[in-house]
């Protein structure tokens, strides 16, 4: 059994592909892995969502006070507002989180996730080199061909 990494939350060697998180561990055979891909982790509209969700609720509550002058709700509009930029502007500042998908017997999977470029570049790489040594050696014989 050949290692190619080993980290404190992978381990992929020539048989297995292993995936440590502190509520579980995933261990994915090599050879019954197909399409594995990088993707980027779409969690781009959450936060927005939130905000939205905040300056609605401050437009109703501002709605159904009638009777407050127009200063409260310009000051409840601009409240909302400035919420919407903050969390534009934090989420504008968070790394996005690398992610390897794949196949496993059939079923489509997320194999691992990192935030951390480096270490994510090297458990991909070393995935990658594993599936390809495990495929089965081509049907050509050089013996046939002479």
């Amino acid at each position: 059994m050949r290692l190619y990494y080993r980290g404190p939350d992978a381990m992929v060697t020539s048989e297995h592909f292993v995936h440590r998180t502190p509520s579980a561990t995933k261990a994915f055979q090599v050879r019954d892995l197909r399409n594995v891909c990088i993707t980027q982790a779409d969690n781009s509209g959450l936060p927005v969502a939130y905000a939205a969700g905040a300056a609605v609720l401050l437009i109703a509550a501002a709605w159904s006070l009638g009777s407050v002058s127009l200063v409260y709700g310009v000051a409840f509009l601009g409240a909302s507002g400035f919420a919407v930029a903050a969390v534009a502007m934090y989420r504008r500042g968070r790394p996005r989180a690398w992610v390897l998908e794949g196949v496993y017997r059939g079923e489509a999977v997320r194999l691992y996730e990192a935030f951390d470029g480096r270490v994510f570049n090297q458990v991909s790489r070393a995935l990658r080199r594993a599936i390809e040594d495990a495929r089965p050696p081509s049907s050509w014989d050089d013996s046939a061909a002479a």
